[in-house]
């Protein structure tokens, strides 16, 4: 029993962190006050209907694309979902080392404090 325990709690913690890496705008058919602004979906035809992102930019209902943040965004009918992409190094020495992100890679590079030219190991990453 203690081992199915451990078991649900281990899979209950990676969920959560992979799910930490999302968000999600709704359109404003989805939205629960018809007061907020409409991020989502533009209002036209559901035949013309995007959805908007955080930019203004619109995208065409159920394109996906990646965004200068190393997000992957899918817009459905219910808005946009975004997940981040790049793996965030988690198990290392904060005090020696420090993390460098690459914009360009989307990627993490975790080096020394004092000496930058030395990479540092890392145990454990966060998608």
């Amino acid at each position: 029993m203690n081992a199915l325990l451990f078991s649900f709690v281990v899979l209950a913690t990676f969920v959560t962190l992979c799910n930490a890496q999302c968000y999600f705008i709704p359109n404003e058919s989805s939205a629960s006050n018809g007061d907020l602004p409409d991020p989502g979906i533009e209002a036209r035809s559901p035949a013309l209907a995007g959805c908007k992102d955080l930019s203004g930019v619109t995208h065409e209902l159920k394109s996906d694309w990646k965004t200068e943040n190393c997000e992957s965004c899918h817009c459905s009918n219910d808005g946009i979902e975004c997940c981040n992409t790049a793996a965030i190094p988690m198990g290392y020495d904060r005090d020696k080392c420090q993390a460098v992100f690459n914009k360009e890679t989307c990627t993490y590079t975790v080096l020394e404090k004092k000496d930058p030219l030395k990479n540092c190991t890392v145990t454990a990453w966060v998608l």
